[in-house]
């Protein structure tokens, strides 16, 4: 992946959820996180479809925040 070395993991969204809570009070949705991670083509997975659930995009006011938590991690 991109700005991680060989040998690191990538960050789980829960790590992501956690570091987002201590510096910024807030826990973002793990959609959010996705939705920012992968940029705005969002589609419904498959299973998603089927169980009636909404994609959820991220607030704008949300996603500098984000993008800040992905780069601490290396993952932006």
């Amino acid at each position: 992946m991109a700005g991680l070395s060989l040998g690191t993991e990538m960050a789980t969204d829960t790590e992501i959820q956690k570091f987002m809570q201590r510096h910024h009070g807030f826990i973002p949705k793990t959609g959010w996180i996705a939705h920012v991670k992968h940029g705005i083509a969002m589609r419904r997975e498959a299973n998603r479809a089927r169980r009636g659930r909404n994609i959820e995009p991220c607030p704008a006011e949300k996603r500098e925040a984000i993008e800040e938590a992905l780069r601490h991690f290396g993952v932006l």
